[in-house]
């Protein structure tokens, strides 16, 4: 509950920061056409009060409350409404709710200016459907919902704060980095695939990663790319070590699936269960292709943590580690780690030390 409260807050502070700043820039630029508004009349005597500094609080309550419920309401579809939807129809609800909710919030505050400044501005019943101000502001507001669904959609692509570096470029050149990665793989996939038939397959692929995804925010993971029942997950080297998250992602996913194991039970007649392969260490980061541009890792990282992955079913353990990795972990208390010895990994001239960990 406390990780839940956690993502809404998150995602409702950035909701409302943004439609503050939003709001503010709109009371700004109107601020100075205000005395010919439609329906606008300042009551003699509060001319010399209607000033830029006394206007935009107003416009930034407005914002902040838009903000609050706007970011309500995208948490409630992303985590409760997003399954059970199409994207078209949910898209649909979600416009009339926010055009409903733009209404409500305009109308409070069309009525604490007229209070408050004593400016006099209709708002009758139906005062909004000929009104051409409220509609440019309607307009504004949806041209900025783009901006923030845009931002919003790149950060969860690349990741927080990657869209900006790429925005300022550094990616344009091959950039060195250290991180770790995981590489994720479903067990017998083959016989579920065999088991359920190809529509059935896809069902269950696509719900353990709609419950992966409810871990990776979690622990400050980044999904690089899914490959067929395959998910390959990267943190920035430090991040991943702090509390051990690179660690703790996958015995946290692990106990969602083991505590859905009724619901995959009753729907496909199997419990999935995954193994997980870890390593780090420093390799490049480049932008690549102009159609569908996305970042590429170049580097031994990949393939070494790919390799280490596949060596899990010859051990029979849900997930391995590279002793350079575990070395750097602090997992005395816990978990227990077991050294494997090494191994010679395919397209590898050295041998490799491996752990296996278990939750203490």
């Amino acid at each position: 509950m406390n990780k839940k409260l956690l993502n809404y807050f998150n995602q409702v502070w950035q909701s409302m920061l943004f439609w503050t700043l939003a709001m503010i820039v709109l009371g700004i630029v109107r601020f100075y056409g205000i005395g010919d508004e439609d329906g606008v009349q300042i009551t003699p005597g509060y001319e010399d009060i209607i000033s830029l500094p006394r206007i935009l609080p107003y416009f930034a309550l407005l914002g902040a409350s838009m903000g609050l419920v706007f970011g309500s309401l995208e948490y409630v579809f992303d985590s409760i409404v997003s399954k059970r939807i199409s994207i078209g129809l949910r898209n649909l609800i979600k416009i009339f709710l926010y055009f409903i909710v733009i209404i409500i919030l305009f109308t409070l505050l069309i009525e604490l200016v007229k209070y408050v400044m004593g400016i006099s501005i209709n708002n009758e019943r139906g005062w909004w459907q000929q009104d051409r101000t409220f509609w440019a502001f309607v307009l504004y507001i949806f041209l900025a919902a783009l901006v923030y669904s845009f931002i919003k959609i790149s950060n969860e692509k690349f990741g927080k704060g990657v869209f900006l570096k790429m925005l300022l470029g550094k990616y344009k050149k091959p950039t060195e980095e250290f991180r770790i990665f995981m590489f994720l793989d479903l067990k017998s996939s083959t016989t579920f695939a065999e088991q359920l038939g190809h529509f059935k397959y896809s069902q269950l692929i696509q719900d353990c990663f709609y419950d992966l995804n409810e871990v990776v925010p979690k622990y400050g993971a980044e999904i690089y790319q899914y490959v067929g029942d395959e998910a390959v997950l990267s943190w920035p080297y430090k991040k991943g070590l702090a509390n051990n998250q690179c660690v703790r992602l996958f015995f946290s996913f692990q106990n969602l699936l083991r505590d859905k194991q009724d619901y995959y039970e009753n729907k496909y007649g199997v419990v999935p269960k995954f193994k997980a392969g870890l390593h780090g260490g420093k390799l490049m980061v480049a932008e690549v292709g102009v159609v569908k541009k996305e970042l590429a890792f170049h580097g031994d990282v990949i393939n070494t943590s790919a390799r280490i992955q596949s060596e899990c079913n010859t051990y029979d353990v849900p997930i391995l580690i590279s002793e350079d990795l575990v070395s750097n972990l602090e997992i005395n208390e816990e978990y227990s780690s077991r050294s494997l010895g090494s191994v010679l990994l395919k397209g590898k001239n050295e041998r490799v030390n491996i752990y296996t960990l278990t939750p203490q």
